[in-house]
């Protein structure tokens, strides 16, 4: 699955990398990806653990595309 951020609609709540190690965050606490600088990045269909953390985020900063 491919998923997207929009960075502009984060607000550094947290949850994405308590459910995921896939997430990370940057210097002003803002979601990124932990393995790339890009906006959308690409992982496995059964990642249940980024699903959940995408489902999760309160402003829809996360997108599955």
């Amino acid at each position: 699955m491919k998923v997207s951020i929009v960075s502009d609609k984060c607000i550094a709540c947290g949850l994405c990398q308590t459910y995921s190690p896939f997430f990370d965050y940057d210097d002003n606490g803002i979601v990124t990806f932990s393995q790339t600088d890009q906006s959308v990045c690409e992982t496995s269909d059964d990642d249940l653990d980024t699903l959940t953390a995408v489902k999760a985020c309160p402003t829809k900063a996360l997108t599955i595309l």
